[in-house]
């Protein structure tokens, strides 16, 4: 019976310190993921062939964690234009691109004179995707002239 009473406090003894070695973490649970959206000053609705609209924008992050990338790419379901950087890089439709800064402007050029529409999606290095449309209304060069 001693043996017995013994041998339950022992086993009783390894299940706790076992419980207390699972129990026990030394990783920090540090959160990697925020979520995050693009906010952008209001934007002109229409253009004429030639002529440049400045889109200024700026990631709103809810978090931050320091190795987070941010990439951009566009699509053009409408019209003709390009669209560029405001270091000069021209953005080709689906392609994707390092966004260096939180901050930054975005150059669209019409060259059409129809309705012309861009989808902008800015993407993290942990797949979420945040998109915007901007439209654009063709302005004939004539009627511009004429509210001058």
């Amino acid at each position: 019976m001693k043996k017995m009473i013994e041998s339950m406090i022992i086993a009783g003894c390894m299940l706790v310190a076992l419980l207390y070695m699972t129990a026990c973490s030394d990783k920090l649970d540090v959160q990697q993921m925020y979520e995050f959206d693009l906010a952008t000053l209001p934007v002109q609705t229409t253009i004429i062939k030639g002529e440049e609209a400045e889109i200024r924008c700026q990631l709103v992050r809810s978090g931050e964690y320091q190795d987070t990338k941010y990439f951009i790419r566009y699509f053009q379901p409408t019209g003709k234009g390009e669209l560029r950087m405001e270091n000069g890089t021209v953005l080709l439709p689906n392609d994707l691109y390092p966004l260096p800064e939180e901050t930054f402007r975005l150059y669209y050029r019409s060259f059409g004179t129809d309705q012309q529409k861009i989808d902008i999606y800015i993407l993290d290095s942990f797949g979420q995707v945040v998109q915007k449309s901007f439209a654009f209304n063709n302005e004939a060069e004539d009627e511009k002239e004429d509210t001058e």
